[in-house]
């Protein structure tokens, strides 16, 4: 029996016993009133962010949005202008 006791690898019965303890230990402080206050704040912490994401972004579509509306709005107004200038250089030529 001595000699199996010899032949058992001690290094890595003591890492798992160490893996276990290390376990048992993290799990109570994760679940310790500190860790969820952590968890609470970084929470609100990333709602906060998301909130403002979300604004900025609202602005900038809506900015986008409106910035379409007068391109194409400057379009129509090229292509009546020219349409115009195109008419009054066909009235001229036939007077």
């Amino acid at each position: 029996m001595l000699d199996y006791l010899k032949r058992l690898n001690w290094e890595k019965i003591g890492l798992f016993a160490g893996g276990i303890l290390l376990g048992t230990t993290g799990v109570k402080v994760l679940a310790s009133d500190d860790a969820k206050k952590v968890y609470t704040n970084t929470t609100a912490a990333v709602l906060r962010v998301n909130d403002c994401f979300m604004t900025t972004t609202t602005k900038l579509q809506e900015n986008a949005e409106e910035i379409l509306a007068q391109a194409k709005q400057l379009n129509r107004e090229r292509i009546n202008e020219e349409f115009v200038s195109d008419e009054e250089i066909e009235e001229n030529e036939q007077i």
